[in-house]
């Protein structure tokens, strides 16, 4: 049944907006009408129940378009994992689904994520099985999504299945949350110390380097190099800033889409002195949580792999989780290559290898990951306690070569004058 989106007009003159299933634009302007809305505007939405997986894969967008965004993200994506959790507390009370994504869409507060949920609420109605409905809208639901909601149905556990779902993201919204929240301050004095030179050195450099040049004495190395800089920044700076976002542009969308060079720089981000390390205990623990996760909902070991490698997002931990599982079709099992690899830590490996032989793989990458958990907040800590004083260090040296820049010039004026 499609999906259509509405403006118009309640009894009391206000404006209304919302949307509405309907088999034809007549048939949804006639409902409305009986709720007493004047329908001014009625368009059919971007995610209808016509509409067929071939219709809704990810597709390779052209660059211009990649750059520039024009796909809309789901902006309650955020929330995703209340939603999954209410929907678990109505089918453990014995709610059919169908009915249970119905109660969920008079629930949820954000349009995109109602728009989807009214039609997979609809393919279920038709015949789809949950997880079938849910991989049509890949923008929400991702492959981990999709595969554990697909075993938790093979298993008759979908509300468990669900609460692990919402767990997972959960947690992983909170490290990411932690991280980003530590590098809040480090960010706005980098920002605030930016600005504080670009100002310097753009508005109160030229005046007072053209009070230095006014008095006929010979400027020193140091204050003419400022004068070069703060020149060439007033007579350069838009085409500085357009170079440098060109560059970026280079590098993000075509030289990082070229898997040799991804390959270069995800292994050298794990490279960096202190950040390196922050970065590499993340991917462990989300690899770590991750694939616990989905050998708890029933998943496969080799779909887990399969699956995990999508959300590492570094490719040579990607190829590393390739490789282990092309071993494990050849009969090898999971901690021989990740010992080998070289690249996840060694204790990942035994705890691994001790999992295998107890039969409880998922507690221990559990556990592996709630150890890595507390070594990331530790990690953070330690690396913004250098990261902050080098920062002031170098934004200090900035503006102390400024300030002695302009002042050199300024003494050996007045070395002259008490000389004459």
């Amino acid at each position: 049944m499609p999906i259509y989106e509405y403006k118009g007009f309640d009894p009391s003159g206000g404006t209304k907006s919302g949307i509405i299933d309907a088999d034809t634009p007549r048939e949804a302007r006639s409902r409305l009408r009986d709720q007493n809305v004047l329908v001014t505007e009625l368009t059919l939405s971007d995610v209808s129940a016509g509409a067929t997986e071939a219709d809704t894969k990810i597709k390779k967008k052209p660059l211009l378009q990649r750059i520039v965004k024009f796909d809309k993200r789901i902006r309650g994506q955020v929330a995703l994992p209340i939603y999954t959790r209410q929907l678990s507390t109505l089918l453990r009370s014995g709610i059919p689904l169908a009915q249970s994504l119905g109660a969920l869409i008079e629930q949820v507060e954000h349009k995109d994520v109602e728009v989807i949920l009214r039609d997979v609420r609809e393919q279920v109605v038709r015949g789809k099985s949950f997880g079938e409905a849910l991989a049509m809208h890949p923008k929400l639901f991702d492959d981990l999504f999709v595969n554990m909601v697909k075993a938790g149905e093979a298993s008759g556990h979908l509300d468990d299945v669900l609460t692990r779902l919402a767990d997972y993201r959960v947690k992983q919204q909170r490290i990411a949350g932690r991280v980003k929240t530590a590098l809040i301050y480090p960010a706005i004095m980098l920002f605030v110390g930016a600005a504080v030179v670009i100002f310097l050195v753009n508005f109160v450099v030229p005046k007072l380097v053209n009070i230095a040049k006014s008095r006929g004495t010979e400027l020193p190395w140091m204050t003419r190099m400022l004068d070069w800089s703060s020149t060439f920044m007033q007579q350069n700076g838009v085409w500085l800033l357009i170079t440098i976002f060109l560059a970026w542009i280079a590098w993000r969308y075509v030289a990082l889409a070229r898997p040799p060079v991804r390959l270069w720089w995800d292994s050298t981000k794990l490279k960096l002195p202190v950040i390196g390390s922050v970065l590499k205990k993340q991917i462990v623990s989300r690899f770590a949580v991750t694939m616990s996760t989905l050998l708890r909902s029933g998943v496969t070991v080799l779909e887990s792999l399969a699956i995990v490698r999508t959300v590492l997002d570094n490719r040579l931990m990607e190829n590393v989780l390739e490789d282990v599982r092309v071993r494990i079709l050849e009969g090898a099992d999971i901690a021989t290559p990740l010992k080998k690899s070289g690249v996840f830590p060694p204790v990942v490996g035994y705890m691994v290898a001790v999992g295998e032989q107890t039969g409880q793989l998922d507690e221990m990458l559990q556990r592996v990951s709630e150890a890595y958990e507390e070594e990331i907040e530790t990690s953070t800590a330690r690396a913004l306690a250098v990261l902050e004083p080098m920062l002031i260090v170098a934004l200090a040296f900035v503006v102390g070569f400024i300030v002695i820049s302009v002042m050199l010039p300024i003494l050996q004026t007045s070395t002259t004058i008490q000389r004459g």
